[in-house]
């Protein structure tokens, strides 16, 4: 299955000391535009005892690959959600397409588990083309923090 983390939890990511760390409630997983890679999202999720929603509703069934197929068409969001983790398998993000996010990517291990992670210039852009509420409170809250991340991963100095 391919994916790759984006939002404040891939930004996370990145952080060299606590203080750098970002609170957020989800993670956000960003897939290919590929039924059958939506479709294996879906089966691992179910696996680890996570319930599929899209929208205000419960994720149709059978997952199969006709469901699939009509949730790549419309883009749709999928939210996996246990009991203290929610997961939105995105397959937007806004101002990148899948295969230039997953080329920039850096992948981190978390306890012998490969996380492919966005590159942090890529979510940082992304939340600015965006442009919620939120997203523009997250920037402009974290500014300084940011451009010390950006500016040591591309040896810059500010």
């Amino acid at each position: 299955m391919r994916f790759v983390l984006i939002g404040i939890g891939g930004a996370n990511y990145f952080a060299e000391t606590a203080g750098l760390v970002f609170t957020t409630q989800d993670r956000d997983l960003f897939l290919p535009p590929d039924p059958g890679n939506e479709l294996q999202a879906w089966r691992v999720c179910r696996r680890q005892g996570l319930e599929l929603w899209c929208g205000a509703e419960p994720l149709g069934e059978p997952l199969d690959r006709f469901l699939a197929e009509g949730v790549v068409s419309r883009r749709a969001l999928v939210r996996a959600t246990g009991h203290d983790l929610v997961i939105d398998l995105t397959l937007v993000m806004a101002a990148f397409a899948f295969e230039d996010v997953w080329s920039r990517r850096r992948t981190f291990t978390v306890q012998g588990v490969k996380v492919p992670v966005a590159s942090l210039s890529d979510i940082v852009a992304s939340k600015a083309a965006v442009g919620r509420p939120k997203d523009q409170l997250f920037l402009a809250t974290h500014e300084d923090a940011l451009r010390q991340l950006l500016g040591r991963r591309f040896g810059r100095e500010d």
